[in-house]
């Protein structure tokens, strides 16, 4: 992919969005009019090879905005080679996942990045936003506005009754604007709602990684390259939207 001449994503006011005091500071707003398209990548974890080979398929120009929703670096074996791609292109924008979350508390190891790569998945947002469109990595609780949800919760949000893979899952209940895109949870197939799109395959697990095609309203996957984890099966979730929204 060329290096964008396209000028920086921009932050800006945000009509429609109001995020607490830990958020609102990283939220990064951005103007969809400014790009002829926009691809949402799932969790790349490290898998460069993969990422190169979407690329390939997406062949994104200068003028179309990249946007990854967190999780770039551990569980594969280049996470310094995918962060290169994201800090040497303008047009691209990655949310903070758990992982990167992990590796600026210490809590989680990189061996393989430095000082400066640690500061840099500092300045990445939480939340990315354009038109009624946002992009975090681990999700959103409709049961409480936007202005009530922490840091936390948009890293690590997955099921409705705690931190595990018990249903219901938040996406799988989600009747509300936002739309939003996010990775995190890792799904047998892309998952898409009008209100929720999922995009975590488990590219690092020998599944796929999916991008989703914004102005075509499209899955884009390409398989991977190889196996660097395993995974239970039990923790790959088969996503599925219920009628049920009493939760």
């Amino acid at each position: 992919m060329e290096q964008s001449a396209h000028r920086q994503p921009q932050d800006g006011p945000d009509p429609s969005l109001t995020f607490g005091p830990g958020v609102t500071d990283h939220h990064r707003r951005l103007d969809a009019d400014a790009w002829a398209d926009i691809y949402i990548v799932g969790d790349v974890h490290g898998c460069r090879a993969t990422l190169d080979r979407l690329l390939d398929r997406l062949d994104p120009s200068a003028d179309d905005l990249l946007v990854f929703v967190g999780d770039l670096v551990r569980k594969g074996p280049d996470s310094a080679g995918v962060l290169d791609f994201v800090r040497a292109h303008e047009n691209a924008v990655s949310v903070r996942g758990n992982n990167e979350q992990g590796v600026i508390d210490g809590s989680k190891s990189a061996p393989a990045l430095d000082a400066a790569d640690v500061a840099d998945l500092e300045s990445f947002p939480l939340a990315v936003s354009w038109d009624d469109c946002l992009v975090v990595h681990g999700g959103v609780d409709h049961r409480k506005p936007l202005v009530e949800h922490s840091p936390t919760d948009l890293l690590e949000m997955r099921s409705l009754t705690g931190s595990g893979y018990e249903r219901p899952f938040w996406f799988e209940r989600r009747r509300d604007p936002p739309r939003v895109f996010f990775g995190h949870t890792v799904l047998d197939a892309p998952f898409e709602t009008e209100w929720a799109v999922g995009l975590d395959t488990g590219c690092v697990y020998g599944g796929s990684l999916t991008a989703y095609d914004y102005r075509a309203s499209e899955f884009v996957s390409v398989p991977a390259a190889e196996t660097h984890q395993t995974r239970s099966d039990d923790s790959i979730v088969d996503a599925r939207a219920t009628p049920d929204v009493g939760e």
